[in-house]
C-alpha cells in the first residue's frame, strides 16, 4: 500500500507552516498504523526534500516527533506486518482526534 498519495502531497502542509497555530487547533491529515503492534502515526506536517513527516507518534509513549517515510516504509510488525494507511481517516483537529 502506497502510504503518501498524490492527494495527500497536496493537502499536507510543509514544516513550520502552522507553528503560529496552537497546537489544540492543528489539523492532522492522515493515519499510518502498524495493526499488529499498537502503533499509530498521525501527521500534521511533511518536507518533500526529506521525506520526513512531523506526527504525533502513539505507540510505547504518545509524543510529537519527526519521522521518515522512507523508514515507516520498512517497518514490520511483529507479524510482519507492513504499515498501512487508514483509508476512512478523515483530517480533523487535534483536539478532536479520538484516540
Amino acid at each position: 500500500m502506497q502510504l503518501l498519495t498524490d492527494e495527500l502531497r497536496e493537502i499536507i502542509p510543509p514544516f513550520y507552516s502552522s507553528e503560529d497555530i496552537e497546537l489544540e487547533e492543528k489539523m492532522i491529515y492522515a493515519k499510518f498504523f502498524l495493526a499488529d503492534a499498537q502503533w499509530s502515526w498521525f501527521i500534521l506536517e511533511y518536507d518533500p526534500e526529506s521525506n520526513t513527516f512531523f506526527a504525533l507518534v502513539d505507540g510505547l509513549d504518545r509524543e510529537l516527533g519527526y519521522v521518515s517515510l522512507d523508514e515507516l516504509e520498512q517497518v514490520r510488525g511483529h507479524m510482519g506486518l507492513h504499515v498501512e494507511r487508514d483509508l476512512y481517516f478523515t483530517p480533523v483537529k487535534y483536539k478532536d482526534l479520538k484516540i
